[in-house]
């Protein structure tokens, strides 16, 4: 049978846990966030979550029915920050794309997390929040409801992919990192135009580009599509 959640009011500590903090479900996960960064999803446990806060492992079920409804909310909180400060200007080109690059920022900012959670649907407040505000983007700019959906659709969908494959480079340990990134020059630059012509022609451009994202000529992309498809529908 699953845990009842309190709600947040009354669950409270009225005592501060032995770090001196009083216990909050936003306290839970900033410090689960950190454990993240530091310790990988692995190192994320109740009993070392509750000692990291100072409090008993079990007093972490009074906030959230179990650890996957933790990282749900963990999800959110990334979510939420991209949210944050983003305010729309009257042009649906540049809100999407301001978006989209917030949503990435906020998600390669804790790589372990956006590895965690970037799959995930946690249906909480921000998240909500978040797609209700990119659907009256488009919306209201003009899109119908159908093509609207569709390109709400590929963007979260290559944003958060973006992110999950920009973050577990982030994650990986320094070194193998590295050797990933060298691979351009120390491997791709030297195949010989007798074996690999489009490789060796290309080579120089490869490794200038290869370690960056895509992610911003990718939403390029979807931007450019998305405009074609405005035009056909409005037939302006």
């Amino acid at each position: 049978m699953p845990k009842q959640v309190v709600p947040e009011a009354a669950r409270r500590r009225r005592r501060p846990t032995r770090q001196g903090a009083v216990l909050s479900e936003r306290l839970i996960i900033e410090t689960a966030l950190r454990m993240l960064q530091e310790h990988g999803s692995s190192g994320l446990t109740a009993r070392r979550l509750g000692l990291a806060l100072g409090a008993d492992p079990s007093t972490l079920y009074r906030y959230f029915a179990g650890m996957d409804q933790l990282v749900l909310a963990i999800g959110d909180e990334l979510v939420g920050r991209a949210l944050d400060g983003w305010k729309t200007r009257g042009d649906w080109r540049a809100d999407l794309r301001d978006f989209g690059l917030r949503l990435h920022r906020a998600y390669l900012a804790h790589p372990q997390a956006a590895v965690l959670t970037a799959s995930r649907v946690s249906g909480r407040a921000r998240e909500i929040a978040a797609d209700e505000a990119l659907l009256a983007l488009l919306r209201t700019s003009g899109f119908p409801d159908a093509v609207a959906v569709r390109i709400y659709h590929a963007f979260i969908d290559q944003s958060l992919a973006f992110a999950a494959l920009d973050a577990a480079a982030l994650a990986l340990p320094p070194e193998v990192r590295r050797a990933d990134e060298e691979m351009w020059d120390s491997t791709y630059a030297r195949l010989p135009a007798e074996t690999h012509p489009h490789i060796a022609a290309t080579a120089g451009l490869l490794a200038a580009r290869m370690n960056d994202s895509a992610y911003p000529t990718a939403l390029e992309m979807l931007l450019d599509s998305a405009a074609a498809q405005l035009t056909h529908a409005t037939g302006t």
